[in-house]
């Protein structure tokens, strides 16, 4: 079956995008092509409305003016130029005016521009990318570097356009390569998360206490069963207290609001006067499946008040989770492109870069041991270990020295969290 993607682009580069979808099979573009700011959101609610749509693909720009209005479980890529592009822009700065040896830069990542420039050994001052930047600040940007010559190189036709007559200019082209790159890319994103939405997931619910046990039981079934989120689920007895329900895991997420409400609980303790424990579980099989919404299931009733948790394969655990909507502990969502390029890059998933960087923010600065990350975090002391050592190749924690927390124990090392000094203002809130 094609993917299908809605391609959000501006009149002046479609060409070019078109061009890159071309050469891509099982991917199905459909346009959304605008020629100013005020017109992107009426073109993304187009894309929207037409059935089908799989994933987004769009520029920055464009991304900044919508990004509120984009569905949350949505799968995004923001094209952006990169290293290569900026490489080539300051070849062509070199042929096109020879006389200069300096350049002022704008619209790139901060560690984008040091990359090139150094390897390449430009002169340069930098304006790097930060979103909603208006063009006239990127304008005075420009004037007051070029106070004693040099090149503009921008990625921005309203800058270029704005500074041709006082300065050499040259526009950064963004090539088909590029974009069909990140293309292919989000067409592969999008067929992963289908084919994890179609994973089978597994519930237990346990009646913990009540006047009827029996009763209990029976009345959360009927709950269970009577749930038009859970239509197409398979629920059936499992022990005397027990119920263990089947379903694929997206219509597990859509029941539970994303793992942030334990179906029939509330009814059940409203009507039948009972507490209630349930265990989610997210594996490989239904026997994994089962196993860990076991586990999950212990979690919850060691609680004092009716609740449930989630376990998933990869070590996360979500919870607890109750009957009144209340957000789990752990769910994060806003992901930025930056985040999202990030993740990829360390090997880890968007949702867990999220959750580091909420702790990071939790943490204001202080040092952690790995063991202390893996409780903070939701996960054993092993997946700890090999998190921070994950994150240490990434340069995205520093050592802060070592701590004793017995005096028969071995010192343990600590590290800081740095994901906020890298991903800068992209971090999510």
């Amino acid at each position: 079956m094609s993917v299908v993607i809605g391609v959000l682009v501006h009149a002046r580069r479609q060409e070019v995008f078109r061009q890159a979808a071309s050469t891509i099979t099982g991917t199905t573009a459909r346009w959304g092509v605008h020629g100013a700011p005020e017109e992107v959101p009426d073109r993304l609610r187009e894309l929207l409305s037409s059935p089908g749509v799989d994933g987004l693909l769009l520029g920055p720009h464009a991304y900044d003016a919508v990004r509120d209005q984009i569905p949350e479980r949505m799968p995004v890529a923001v094209v952006r130029p990169g290293p290569l592009e900026l490489a080539l822009a300051v070849g062509r700065m070199r042929a096109e005016f020879p006389e200069h040896r300096r350049a002022s830069i704008d619209s790139f990542d901060h560690h984008v521009i040091q990359e090139v420039a150094t390897s390449l050994g430009v002169r340069h001052s930098a304006l790097p990318y930060a979103p909603g930047q208006p063009v006239e600040e990127i304008v005075a940007h420009h004037r007051e570097a070029l106070r004693n010559g040099g090149v503009v190189l921008t990625p921005r036709r309203q800058v270029a356009d704005s500074l041709r007559a006082e300065a050499p200019v040259v526009e950064v082209e963004l090539p088909a390569s590029t974009v069909r790159t990140q293309l292919q890319e989000l067409a592969l994103r999008v067929r992963a998360d289908q084919a994890e939405d179609c994973r089978v997931a597994a519930g237990v619910f346990q009646i913990r206490d009540g006047d009827d046990v029996d009763r209990g039981r029976a009345a959360l079934r009927e709950f269970l069963l009577q749930d038009p989120q859970l239509a197409g689920s398979w629920v059936e007895n499992r022990g005397r207290r027990g119920l263990v329900l089947f379903g694929h895991k997206a219509l597990l997420e859509r029941a539970t609001s994303d793992w942030q409400v334990v179906p029939g609980l509330q009814r059940a303790e409203r009507d039948m006067n009972v507490r209630i424990a349930a265990g989610f579980g997210l594996g490989p099989s239904v026997r994994e499946g089962i196993s860990l919404a076991e586990r999950a299931v212990v979690r919850a009733e060691a609680e004092p008040y009716s609740c449930g948790f989630v376990i998933q394969d990869s070590g996360v655990i979500i919870g607890p989770i109750g009957g009144s909507g209340r957000r789990a502990e752990f769910a994060y969502r806003d992901h930025s492109a930056e985040l999202e390029r990030l993740a990829r890059d360390v090997g880890l998933s968007p949702t867990t870069l999220s959750r580091l960087v909420s702790l990071e923010r939790e943490l204001h600065g202080r040092a952690v041991s790995p063991s202390e990350l893996a409780t903070l975090m939701g996960i054993t002391d092993p997946s700890g270990r090999r998190l921070i050592r994950k994150l240490g190749t990434a340069e995205l924690v520093t050592s802060e020295g070592s701590a004793q927390p017995t005096r028969r124990g071995r010192p343990t090392r600590l590290y800081r969290l740095r994901l906020g000094d890298v991903l800068g203002g992209s971090a999510p809130e």
